[in-house]
């Protein structure tokens, strides 16, 4: 019986445990609501990060989409611009031969009536100085070809001949059709005829 006694002293002491007993209250609070304060507090400390997250998220989506369209509209534009130019180029060029057109008109005209050769040739001669002139102010320039040695970059041998002599061996001996360079590029191959 004395072993019932002390366990039912042991009891006792076990239930009046603050340390034992979750429904005791410890500094205004009961332990057990403590610690599920502590974890609501996490979980809305979570919520609001990841709120602001979404935010963020949303506001960098919403600048990348912004971007993509500004840059898809700079590349039409430029795009437009540049086939504007390409006409307006083709335009302008167009618009300083229309005078060399008047100049033949009127040469035509003029040897129609005219029955000293000699002055229709002076004519046609004024006209075409005038417009090899008009093409040298647009960069186009006429590639120097018979004499020189053949560059098959800038030339296209259409005829192999015998050399008159050693020297002029892979020399251009004549220039079947001249060419002509714009800024350095080859605007049309020169024809001409090698020595070898």
């Amino acid at each position: 019986m004395n072993d019932n006694k002390d366990y039912n002293e042991m009891d006792q002491n076990m239930s009046t445990d603050p340390a034992l007993d979750e429904n005791v209250v410890i500094d205004g609070d009961y332990a057990g609501d403590s610690e599920d304060t502590q974890a609501e507090q996490e979980v809305n400390v979570l919520e609001n990060q990841l709120v602001e997250l979404q935010a963020q998220v949303e506001k960098e989506k919403k600048e990348y989409l912004f971007l993509a369209a500004e840059f898809d509209n700079y590349r039409k534009r430029t795009l437009k611009e540049k086939a504007e130019i390409i006409k307006n180029g083709g335009e302008n060029v167009l618009k300083g031969i229309l005078p060399i057109v008047d100049d033949f008109e009127r040469g035509l005209k003029a040897a129609e009536s005219d029955t000293d050769p000699h002055s229709v040739l002076e004519g046609m001669t004024l006209i075409y100085n005038k417009l090899v002139k008009y093409l040298e102010s647009m960069g186009v320039k006429e590639m120097n070809s018979t004499g020189e040695v053949f560059n098959s970059d800038i030339h296209e041998a259409i005829a192999q001949v015998p050399a008159p002599s050693e020297d002029m061996k892979g020399k251009v001996l004549d220039t079947v059709q001249k060419g002509y360079m714009i800024n350095d590029k080859v605007l049309r191959h020169a024809k001409v005829a090698v020595a070898q």
